[in-house]
């Protein structure tokens, strides 16, 4: 008995009767960091992902909690920032992720394979022509988590991705060049809480947060015409006192549905869908002597 009226008080204080999220007394609830804690993530087709929680760094005069991951990521197109942070912060308004400049590695990575699939269309239909291109993209340093004090189903922005793509024919054609300006925006939604079965065991009261990306895209000449680009739908499951159970993601290709004439032979606009969730885990105590 003693130990359920615990429970509950626990709950009592992590929620509040106005469905206020955290606050800055009980900001540590859901992202707890002692050194010597991992979690083991096995995504849909069986491959497992450990993040182990490390000692904190100085970086910039500031200091962040870190993290490693086994097996070393390979290929940046596989890197999400979600899920792949090296550093967080948990300041007094907000949890942050740092994730700049491999955000801006992964954008680069993921439009580069959707020029080339543009790219191997076009040589296969049209003989004897090529499709030259750059891309540039720019991301802020952080992604912004979620607040430590908001009401439920609140959006705020997470994160703001530009990216410009110059795009050239060989042998040249009018228009000399064709340029797309992508300014992605996520915003991020806490839903409520739900119990989430993982193979690590049931997890009861997670927040439920969802990121929502919004794509708008200018062409240059302006009278290029795309079709509205993908977005993509990303929700987390985070558990009191053992972080993320749960990651679940649904990606459509970002340029490949602005880039004119749609849609052409042999050409597929593809969407990615994938799933982690928490196999086993271990977060250490503070007593156990990490810090």
């Amino acid at each position: 008995m003693l130990k359920r009226s615990c429970v509950v008080l626990s709950l009592l204080l992590i929620f509040g009767s106005n469905a206020t999220l955290l606050g800055q007394e009980r900001k540590d609830i859901y992202f707890p960091h002692v050194p010597g804690s991992y979690w083991v993530y096995e995504d849909q087709d069986g491959n497992e992902l450990t993040r182990s929680a490390v000692e904190k760094k100085e970086i910039e005069g500031e200091m962040y909690s870190g993290f490693t991951y086994e097996p070393t990521l390979e290929n940046w197109i596989d890197y999400d920032y979600h899920i792949h942070p090296n550093f967080y912060q948990i300041g007094e308004e907000r949890v942050t992720f740092l994730v700049g400049d491999e955000t801006q590695k992964a954008v680069k990575a993921r439009l580069n394979k959707e020029m080339e699939i543009f790219r191997t269309t076009l040589l296969v239909l049209m003989e004897g022509f090529d499709l030259l291109y750059d891309i540039e993209a720019e991301t802020e340093d952080s992604f912004y988590v979620l607040p430590t004090s908001i009401p439920f189903n609140k959006a705020w922005e997470a994160m703001q991705i530009t990216a410009k793509i110059t795009m050239r024919s060989d042998p040249p054609q009018t228009p000399e060049e064709i340029i797309f300006d992508l300014t992605i925006v996520e915003t991020g939604k806490v839903l409520g809480t739900e119990n989430v079965e993982t193979p690590a065991g049931t997890f009861e009261n997670c927040l439920k947060i969802e990121y929502q990306t919004e794509t708008k895209v200018e062409t240059s000449p302006s009278d290029q015409a795309p079709n509205p680009p993908g977005e993509s739908v990303t929700t987390l499951w985070v558990a009191p006192n053992v972080r993320i159970v749960k990651f679940h993601q649904k990606r459509e290709d970002t340029v490949l549905k602005t880039i004119p004439p749609p849609p052409l032979p042999l050409f597929k606009v593809s969407t990615t869908v994938k799933t982690l969730e928490l196999k086993r885990y271990e977060v250490k105590s503070v007593d156990s002597g990490a810090e």
